[in-house]
């Protein structure tokens, strides 16, 4: 199964390892990359959703 997707490894401690494969479990993804590329997507999502109401309420 060839990706053109760039890979890398991340290591984690016990405690997030257990938080990332609940989440898995609890989403029903069927892989653990699946569910941590989730979370970091949402992550991001809700960073940049941050700094723009930050940005938004400076203006005011």
């Amino acid at each position: 199964m060839a990706t053109d997707r760039p890979r890398y490894t991340v290591s984690v401690d016990p405690e997030l390892f257990q938080r990332i494969e609940d989440f898995r479990f609890e989403h029903r993804y069927q892989t653990r990359s699946e569910a941590t590329v989730e979370l970091i997507r949402l992550g991001l999502e809700s960073l940049e959703q941050s700094e723009n109401n930050k940005s938004d309420s400076s203006k005011k």
